[in-house]
């Protein structure tokens, strides 16, 4: 980091999403200082006020979530302390020292039992306590006075970590053959399509005061299910030598879970195109570079 790079915080460091921020090719300027459990406990609020007084941050990405949906069903304190309160202290913190706060939510604040994609003023109403907790995260960073940018997400997968990707490479090289649901649908999103997204959210508010602030969607652009997902993974492995296995479609009620889960995970990106000229490409294209990575290339 050079005397004219100023720090942006990004915690959450050790996650899909922090560890994309990291390889991020950041313009000139700025540096990505991450945080991880180890170095910054979100439950402790004094902690996360003198984190963020310690520098002149030119933004601070909060990346970091509670995202077991159905552990947080028994679990709600520890789950509404790092999803909402952390927020409210991140807020609070931003708003006193003058710096601006990028703050990731989920399509779970929605019910996501209405046809087409939800527009980022459409009425929420979450089905669980993880969706509840991100609903609390984005009204206490809403009210804190910080200038500030929501960006909800959905169905986030990437190289590393514990995802939907990682999880059917590993199932279908084990059975060659997999039941999934196919009554959920939404946009898959590559970590590190959202990591430059919220790069580009960051830099802007940082260097612009004029920058559009509020609430913003982005997830990869096209529709599928969790078995067409699954189906198109395997389609992509298979061109590179990777697991291959068959995919039979069910219903979400042939499998429960502790967690209700929305029927309809749809952003628009009318907001984050018209603010950011962010205009997100395909999801097989994101899975690709997904592939390339934990695979090879196509053979």
């Amino acid at each position: 980091m050079t005397g004219s790079d100023r720090p942006v915080l990004v915690t959450g460091g050790n996650g899909q999403l922090g560890m994309e921020l990291q390889r991020c090719a950041w313009p000139g300027g700025y540096q990505v200082i991450a945080t991880g459990r180890s170095d910054l406990d979100l439950t402790d609020s004094a902690m996360i006020a003198a984190k963020v007084a310690e520098r002149d941050w030119a933004a601070v990405i909060n990346a970091a979530a509670y995202t077991a949906v159905d552990r947080a069903e028994t679990d709600a304190v520890a789950v509404w302390q790092v999803n909402a309160l952390a927020p409210a202290a991140f807020g609070q913190a931003c708003a006193a020292a003058g710096i601006p706060l990028v703050q990731v939510s989920t399509d779970y604040v929605f019910a996501g039992d209405r046809p087409g994609a939800r527009q980022v003023g459409d009425p929420v109403a979450p089905l669980g306590v993880y969706g509840a907790s991100k609903l609390g995260g984005e009204l206490a960073v809403r009210t804190s006075g910080a200038r500030h940018a929501i960006v909800r997400t959905a169905w986030v997968v990437s190289a590393h970590g514990s995802n939907f990707v990682r999880t059917m490479l590993r199932v279908g090289a084990e059975r060659g053959a997999l039941r999934v649901v196919d009554d959920q649908r939404g946009s898959p999103t590559g970590a590190a399509d959202l990591a430059h997204a919220l790069m580009t959210v960051a830099t802007r508010l940082a260097k612009d005061d004029r920058a559009p602030t509020g609430t913003f969607h982005f997830s990869n652009a096209g529709e599928t299910s969790w078995a067409g997902f699954a189906r198109e993974i395997f389609r992509q492995s298979g061109a590179r030598g990777g697991p291959v296995a068959t995919v039979e479609p069910i219903t979400t009620a042939d499998y429960p879970t502790a967690a209700a889960r929305p029927a309809n995970s749809l952003l628009s990106h009318d907001a984050i195109r018209d603010g950011y000229g962010i205009a997100p490409r395909p999801w097989q294209d994101a899975l690709s570079d997904i592939l390339d990575e934990l695979i090879g290339a196509v053979k």
